[in-house]
């Protein structure tokens, strides 16, 4: 009866949202398999929903780039809160000479405390619960299975006092390919799967083929190399320079392709519309109408 209500389930609670007729909009942010029940039911019963679902977001970098500037944000997009964001920067596309910046990557991953949340100092947090790490280690072997390089294995870690947490540390898979299930698969995780090109166009065609299209970003110092991504590159939200291109609630968090359903997108405009619904009155008023006995049949004019 509140302005806002909690309200703990499952899939009988989402599907009473999706039916209730009192309830007419649904705004969902979640896994794809959920989203996309959510969409197909809701609108189904008539209601509007937005569905943010799954994502793999890329980062292009560019030889040209600032190295330190570039594996710091690297560092912090891809392993901050564990991986498990719907805009981690998961994916990294190296070109050419890029590629020759992973050990320093590597270093600067290792240096990173996993700890429980609110510890001083702690940068990786635990895994949601035992499914969702044993996902990402599974989705780690699968890697190495089918041909990556493990640069870095964060499989295993454990914290004193903390024993049975779902720990999991910097992980970086180098050498895979998009066949691979680590890079066709969210792993929401502390994990990193970095692919090698030789040119920009083989690095826009990387991001552009992924079936998902929340966020990407592009690591430069060339203001051409730059506007060419942010017109070519398909993804909803295009970082230059910055790894976690999410959008101040002015303006709209535009994800496209796989990873939305729905007509309007979260924040901004568009935001507002979706909780608007449009109304058109239209008035006539004439001193005539008072005195005038014959119906006009014509369609309504400005004298």
């Amino acid at each position: 009866d509140g302005v806002l209500n909690v309200v703990h389930g499952s899939v009988d609670c989402v599907n009473f949202l999706c039916d209730d007729p009192a309830i007419r909009a649904i705004s969902f942010v979640g896994s794809d398999t959920a989203g996309k029940h959510i969409y197909t039911r809701g609108t189904a019963n008539g209601k509007r929903v937005q569905s943010n679902m799954g994502a793999k977001n890329h980062g292009i970098i560019m030889p040209d780039a600032n190295k330190t500037a570039t594996l710091n944000a690297l560092v912090g997009a891809a392993f901050g809160a564990a991986g498990q964001r719907c805009m981690a920067l998961s994916t990294v596309v190296l070109v050419g000479e890029a590629k020759e910046w992973m050990p320093e990557l590597m270093e600067m991953a290792k240096t990173l405390t996993v700890n429980e949340g609110t510890m001083p100092g702690t940068d990786i947090g635990p895994m949601i619960d035992e499914a969702a790490k044993q996902r990402a280690y599974d989705l780690v072997e699968s890697g190495v299975q089918q041909g990556a390089n493990l640069l870095l294995d964060g499989r295993g870690v454990t914290v004193p006092g903390y024993e049975g947490g779902h720990w999991m540390g910097a992980t970086i898979l180098t050498g895979v390919t998009t066949d691979m299930d680590c890079y066709q698969q969210e792993i929401f995780g502390p994990v990193l799967v970095c692919v090698e090109v030789d040119t920009l166009d083989e690095a826009i065609e990387v991001v552009n083929s992924n079936r998902y299209g929340n966020g990407t970003a592009i690591f430069t110092n060339s203001g051409a190399t730059a506007r060419r991504c942010t017109f070519e590159l398909e993804a909803g939200q295009v970082g230059v320079n910055v790894p976690i291109p999410v959008p101040l609630p002015m303006f709209s968090f535009t994800g496209n392709k796989a990873s939305f359903m729905g007509e309007n997108n979260f924040y901004g405009k568009a935001g507002v519309n979706f909780y608007t619904q449009l109304k058109t009155v239209t008035s006539l008023w004439r001193a005539e109408d008072a005195t005038e006995l014959k119906a006009a049949t014509q369609f309504p004019r400005v004298n």
